[in-house]
């Protein structure tokens, strides 16, 4: 029996706060790809090459991640939904952010256009690399999850045996007396109990 779908309560994110931990965590990141980026050089240009040399890295991270987060949650804000869209919006904008250092329209959608219909496909795909999210209930182990899974998709025995009938390893109650009786029918031959106690 199949169960309506479940009305989806819109509730409004705080697209403030989302923005300002996107920023810092791009900051992170970038400060990061900066070091990195800074340590490989081949002249030699001293540890604040990380903010003088390389800085503008850290600039461009930062911008994306509040972007980003900000727009993703404005959008949904915007549109009281929870959907692919909502990233495919943060995505263009995140992707037009990062195409700004050139100073280019056509790159600065092109970007744009590239990093929405990847981060569009991911999300939309589940939003992971190892796929859907695994459990039902957050928090819960793979073993209870399996359990669970189990008893959600359970069916009664009588339903089971109606569907694909009885044999083949399949012995319902009573099933020696229905065989014995399709038998006799059959070929008129009644078969006798054979009882496992031998005195």
């Amino acid at each position: 029996m199949a169960h309506p779908p479940e009305e989806h309560h819109f509730h409004q994110h705080d697209a403030i706060k989302s923005g300002i931990k996107g920023s810092l965590f791009g900051a992170g990141a970038g400060f990061m790809t900066s070091a990195v980026q800074n340590s490989l050089a081949k002249t030699n240009v001293g540890s604040m090459g990380v903010f003088t040399r390389t800085g503008s890295t850290i600039a461009t991270f930062t911008a994306l991640g509040a972007v980003y987060t900000f727009s993703k949650d404005a959008a949904a804000n915007l549109r009281e939904k929870d959907d692919t869209l909502n990233e495919t919006i943060a995505a263009f904008l995140g992707g037009a952010t990062i195409g700004l250092r050139t100073g280019r329209i056509p790159q600065i959608l092109g970007f744009g256009a590239a990093v929405s219909v990847i981060m569009t496909a991911f999300e939309y795909t589940g939003g992971s690399l190892r796929g859907g999210p695994r459990t039902e209930v957050p928090g819960m182990d793979e073993y209870d999850r399996k359990e669970y899974l189990r008893k959600n998709r359970r069916r009664p025995i009588e339903e089971t045996i109606a569907e694909i009938g009885e044999g083949r390893g399949i012995q319902p109650p009573g099933y020696e007396e229905r065989r014995r009786e399709r038998l006799k029918e059959k070929y008129g031959y009644d078969i006798k109990p054979v009882s496992a106690d031998v005195q």
